[in-house]
């Protein structure tokens, strides 16, 4: 699986959205409910970042949506 930029992780904790990524480093925001968009934002090193995504789900836009749009 190769990172990109806004992309969306389900792990257990919540969503991890990558808001920029380069070569060594990744900046992401680590979200509790996708509807809110209100989350922490985090600056680590892409190993790291790798570890952290271990066990975790990449969400297609109409995972996105339709987790946004819930009743």
């Amino acid at each position: 699986m190769k990172l990109q930029q806004d992309q969306v992780w389900q792990t257990a904790n919540g969503y991890v959205r990558i808001t920029r990524l380069e070569r060594l480093e990744v900046e992401y925001k680590q979200i509790h409910d996708l509807r809110s968009r209100e989350g922490v934002h985090n600056h680590v090193t892409k190993k790291e970042f790798c570890r952290l995504l271990k066990g975790a789900v990449l969400l297609t836009k109409a995972d996105i949506d339709a987790a946004i749009n819930l009743p």
